[in-house]
């Protein structure tokens, strides 16, 4: 089936790749994501060219390319564009696959010179819509071009289904990523999966054992990024992926909790998940509110009193639970390290009614001035999961203030980047008036320039300041204490007043 379709946009980067090709006697259609991206109006992420033409005669065309692939696929390298957001577009000479003997990759390719020969190979219908793009219609980069749609992709966009080009069985058996692509698809754009691939995917779940833990984390991360990630990790634990996934998670179905939680800790881990979608929070935040309770089935103990279950220690058992699960899926260490931070002390924030600013302080040396308000963030997602409307409005304004607080510009000398025994290591001051006295002098300077409260730096004052003679140091020193307690006073004031707490 062709169709006409009008007025969609395109980047010149595209369209210049395209009649390259075209102007060389070659086809070009773009093909997969792209085109079904244009049809549901949605910005593409990449853009993918299929032809007639083979590797050999790609590379001439164009004067940057890479080819390191056995699959033909070679990459055209635009110069650096205004706004520097389109650089590589892949293009692929429409080619037939042999058979997939890992349940990964085609055995073998082979190109062909028939569009159709490469539109049968693909993994859904919505993805195996080809469009030419014919001419411009207008201005503002609108063009017009031909879609070619063998096997109804069109209308099944249109009825908002998935289902594999063909047989899904043996679709996904030739590369059994195709069952998470198939749910992160759906995830992602808020499809229903029809029943014939459904069964299938069900029936396929073990392929999932053959694929790299790399591939099945870029799945995974793509559902966790989604806007409704929790409809696709239930769909995951429904069609029998979750133990090729994430096992944990699973163990975590039908763990009661109790008390104020009204769901258990699998269907709290979703919510908490969802919620963090919800506020468009960042992976690391998503993944922490994800496996935050990841602990609890394994330290469950039965409760006394009103506590019908414990699970004293959850968040370090779940620490290590998490610190497994992240490097199984492959995640860099600099985002398991924040991950695992999160989990190690989300409860803080929610395990008493009363947190000293003294606690605070403590907290956020042990999870980072970068971390602290990820840690709120996760604390929240955690409240939502419970199934509560909202935080407690003064309690969330309450924590804000008394951060904040904590990590003011250093206006006491507690908060400054050196103590009395590395004054006295340095200066050789026996202990006494006078280090209090050197503190305070340096203080007076830090209120002045906060930039300058750093190690080394105010080391180099107090050697400075320790040259003085007491009376000097003296007055210095108590003039820095005075200003000190009026600019702590009033900077505390000010938060206070801004979050409406006293």
């Amino acid at each position: 089936m062709t169709t006409m379709i009008n007025n969609y946009q395109i980047p010149d980067e595209v369209i210049n790749v395209s009649k390259k090709l075209k102007e060389a006697g070659f086809e070009a259609y773009l093909v997969g994501g792209c085109v079904r991206d244009i049809l549901l109006n949605r910005k593409p992420k990449d853009w993918d060219l299929t032809t007639d033409a083979t590797p050999d005669d790609i590379i001439k065309l164009f004067d940057k390319t890479f080819y390191e692939n056995v699959y033909g696929t070679v990459g055209v390298v635009n110069e650096a564009t205004a706004d520097q957001t389109l650089k590589v577009i892949e293009v692929t000479p429409y080619r037939v696959e042999s058979t997939y003997s890992d349940n990964r990759r085609p055995d073998s390719v082979s190109f062909s010179k028939n569009l159709e020969d490469d539109l049968k190979r693909r993994d859904f219908t919505i993805n195996a819509i080809a469009l030419n793009i014919e001419e411009k219609s207008g201005v503002d980069g609108l063009y017009k071009g031909q879609m070619i749609d063998l096997y109804n992709g069109q209308a099944d966009i249109v009825n908002k289904t998935l289902k594999t080009v063909g047989n899904p069985t043996e679709r996904f058996h030739e590369d059994g990523l195709r069952i998470m692509r198939a749910v992160r698809i759906a995830t992602e754009i808020g499809f229903t999966i029809n029943e014939e691939t459904l069964e299938a995917i069900s029936k396929s779940a073990k392929l999932l054992k053959n694929i790299a833990r790399e591939r099945i984390h870029t799945e995974f991360n793509s559902i966790l990024m989604s806007k409704q990630p929790s409809v696709g990790l239930f769909m995951c634990q429904k069609l029998g992926l979750l133990p090729y996934i994430l096992p944990e998670l699973e163990e975590t179905i039908g763990v009661e909790q109790g008390g104020m939680h009204l769901y258990d800790v699998y269907e709290h881990s979703l919510r908490s998940l969802q919620a963090a979608a919800d506020k468009d929070f960042p992976l690391e935040v998503r993944l922490a509110a994800l496996l935050h309770d990841i602990g609890k089935p394994k330290s469950r103990r039965a409760g006394t009193g009103k506590k019908e279950w414990t699970f004293f220690g959850h968040e370090v058992i779940g620490n290590r639970i998490a610190q497994k699960i992240l490097e199984d899926l492959k995640y860099p260490n600099k985002i398991s390290e924040k991950v695992l931070t999160l989990i190690r002390w989300h409860m803080f924030f929610s395990d008493t009614e009363q947190i000293s600013l003294s606690a605070v302080r403590r907290m956020i040396a042990n999870v980072g001035k970068e971390n602290i308000w990820d840690l709120m963030d996760v604390r929240i997602c955690d409240r939502l999961g419970m199934g509560r409307p909202k935080e407690d409005p003064y309690r969330l304004r309450k924590y804000h203030s008394m951060i904040e607080e904590a990590l003011r510009d250093p206006i006491s000398v507690g908060m400054l980047k050196i103590d009395g025994k590395r004054v006295m290591e340095i200066t050789s001051e026996t202990p006494g008036p006078r280090i209090g006295w050197i503190l305070n002098a340096i203080l007076e300077e830090i209120l002045e320039k906060p930039e300058l409260n750093e190690e080394k730096i105010l080391e180099e004052m107090a050697i400075d300041k320790a040259k003085l003679n007491n009376e000097t140091l003296k007055d210095v020193g108590e003039s820095g204490k005075e200003k000190k307690e009026i600019e702590e006073e009033k900077a505390i004031k000010k938060i206070r007043n801004s979050h409406k707490v006293s």
